[in-house]
């Protein structure tokens, strides 16, 4: 009987700790605009830039990271570290040509539950140009189970257009309305280079509802403000367009803005911002 009772007490107590440390699982998440690939780069094009990436990612640990300006081929070369998977498709056909808004997650982390995607026009179940874009704009996204603590919730990854006003500003309408239609109440991060200052109307109409991870995170902001650095090593980066935002049951433990850099260089011309999340 003794016995009996010693592994009772020993099963429920394991249990009890188990159930705790499920429930305080944390998850590093990231948006990083990896700067298309252009010859015209010279030594900071993509094939000089992409083991650097690859080297950031891995050493940061990120579980979950939303990207920008991706084409296919280099979307492939980060599936070179193996325990990624992505969604997302190409803006120009819906399938592979064109800059993705890609989202890549750990599958040893992750369940994909489902995903998406929608143009950021007045027909947004197409490839299409939107509200005076030159270019065609997508938003991918995500409905992930963590494996390790049981949490379901969505990620959302854009790109806003970086010259015609109207276009971002009816953008970030058509981004909370979509949002609202396929995540519900449910925890959202919501991810990407939005080419908006933090005063510019498209960030005050996300601000809306939405809430931006820097200014909730429980620590100071690590880094700088500015998310551009245009590759130039010699000026101050004094650009913030790019953001993670945030809905429902989430607590933003970290925010920082990382400047890695080797030889005076960076990665890409944007910073990515990483936050530490949790999903209580």
């Amino acid at each position: 009987m003794k016995t009996l009772r010693s592994l009772l007490l020993f099963f429920c107590l394991f249990y009890l700790t188990e159930s705790a440390v499920k429930a305080q699982v944390t998850i590093n998440v990231a948006t990083y605009n990896l700067r298309l690939n252009l010859a015209s780069d010279s030594l900071n094009a993509w094939p000089f830039r992409k083991e650097f990436v690859k080297e950031l990612i891995r050493f940061h640990e990120l579980d979950l990271f939303g990207t920008q300006e991706g084409f296919y081929e280099m979307i492939q070369n980060l599936l070179e570290l193996k325990d990624y998977d992505y969604v997302g498709v190409g803006r120009d056909d819906g399938v592979r040509a064109g800059e993705h808004s890609a989202i890549f997650y750990r599958k040893s982390r992750f369940q994909l539950l489902d995903s998406g995607n929608f143009w950021f026009s007045q027909t947004p179940s197409e490839p299409s140009y939107g509200w005076e874009a030159q270019y065609r704009r997508i938003c991918s996204w995500a409905k992930l189970k963590d494996l390790f603590s049981g949490k379901t919730f969505y990620c959302f990854c854009s790109h806003f257009d970086h010259q015609a006003v109207v276009a971002r500003r009816e953008s970030a309408k058509l981004l909370l309305e979509n949002i609202r239609k396929i995540a519900g109440d449910a925890p959202v991060f919501c991810m990407g280079d939005f080419n908006s200052r933090p005063e510019d109307e498209p960030v005050q109409i996300l601000r809306g509802q939405l809430k931006d991870s820097r200014e909730i995170s429980e620590i100071t902001p690590y880094g700088p403000e500015a998310t551009f650095n245009g590759f130039n090593w010699n000026v101050i980066p004094d650009s913030r367009i790019d953001y993670i935002f945030i809905k429902g049951n989430v607590q933003v433990l970290k925010y920082g803005v990382l400047t890695d850099s080797k030889d005076k260089r960076y990665p890409s011309d944007h910073f990515p911002v990483v936050i530490r999340a949790l999903i209580p």
